[in-house]
Parts: structure tokens; sequence; C-alpha cells
């Protein structure tokens, strides 16, 4: 019986774990669209409506905001559901009462996602940007555009973590790019001309590197 009963907690834990990281996005979500910082400081990145490109700077920046504003409210939510884990109101009445076990779990998982996020500003702290020549291969602090199957062009900041995150610099979207996604882990080493295809939920897709800055 005792199989089943913590088996049962897991699934409802997971389920609390859901609820919490709608909770999460639905209080990050309004940064998403953001200006970067230096847009929203007065100081227009001069050298992005010059060139055409986004100022690489001014995107990790904006960058390192996401993370930090996401790892402020995954803390709290950690802090609040571990406290939740030892309070008296969750301890078990029978052995079949799993709150306590609930919420440890929650505690846990969001304990692994705050480290996780640590981690991530801790890496974008101290990265640093530098230029790429126009046949470089992509690495971490690459600028580049990717063309996908329908012919639109997408822009893409190569960084070691925290991809996955859509920003807007200077009236441009870009999206973090890193090597835990299919896209990144194929882009990385290729060049401006370069067509490829990468892994989607849908199946393989043909995609090309238009230019990397």
């Amino acid at each position: 019986m005792v199989a089943p009963i913590v088996a049962e907690a897991i699934k409802r834990a997971s389920v609390v774990l859901v609820e919490i990281d709608d909770v999460i996005t639905a209080r990050i979500e309004p940064q998403r669209l953001t200006r970067c910082a230096d847009d929203r400081h007065g100081r227009l990145d001069r050298m992005s409506k010059e060139s055409g490109y986004p100022d690489k700077n001014a995107v990790l920046l904006a960058l390192r905001e996401r993370v930090a504003t996401q790892l402020a409210a995954v803390t709290k939510s950690q802090q609040e559901s571990q406290a939740g884990a030892t309070h008296a109101e969750t301890r078990a009445e029978d052995p079949k009462d799993m709150r306590s076990t609930e919420a440890s779990y929650l505690a846990r998982g969001l304990a692994e996602r705050v480290a996780k996020l640590q981690f991530a500003t801790a890496q974008l702290g101290r990265f640093e940007i530098r230029s790429f020549a126009p046949d470089a291969p992509i690495s971490a602090g690459a600028l580049m555009a990717i063309e996908d199957e329908t012919g639109e062009a997408h822009l893409h900041f190569f960084v070691p973590v925290a991809g996955g995150e859509k920003l807007v610099c200077a009236g441009q979207t870009i999206h973090s790019l890193s090597p835990e996604s299919p896209l990144g882990r194929e882009v990385l080493g290729r060049e401006a001309g370069d067509d490829f295809e990468f892994d989607l939920p849908r199946g393989r897709v043909p995609a090309s590197v238009l230019w990397v800055r």
C-alpha cells in the first residue's frame, strides 16, 4: 500500500508544481516584452541604429535583468513552500494523509529551480561580449539571424545559460539561445550561409544561418 500512496503524492505534488510555475510566469510575463535597460534610461543603442544590428551589450543587460526577476520570484515561492512544508497544519494525521509529503516535494522542486537560476545569474554576471567576424563559427556571444522553413528571419543571441527568453531591444525582438535547446545544439559551430535541420516536437525542420555578428 505504501508505494501507491507515495506515487499518488508525487503525482499531486507535480500538479502543484505546475500551478506554482503558472503563478511565477504570471508574475514575470509583464517583463517579457520590456525594453532593454539602456533604452529605458534613454540611451538607445546608437550602434544598432547605424549598423542595423541590436547592441549585444544591451541585450545581455536585459537578459541579466530577466533572470534576476525570475530568481527573486522563484526564491520567494520556495521560501513560502518550505515554510508550509514544516507547518503544523501539513503534518500527517493518518497514514494516507500526504500533505507533508506533497509540500516537501514542492519545496525540493523549487529549491532546484532556485539553484539553477543562481547558477545562470553567476554565469551571465561574468559573461563578456566579444565581436564575431561575418564568417566566424557560432559560439557563446554570437548574435545571428536564423531563417525558418517559411522564410521568416529571427534574431538569436547565443549564451551559455538562460536560453528561451524573448527580449525587445531598439524595437527588435531577440531570443536568447543556449546549447540546452535543439536549435542551440544544432547551430553551435555553424557559419553564415549554412543550411541545417533541427528537432521540434512535430519533427525535424529546415533552417538557415543568414548572418553572424
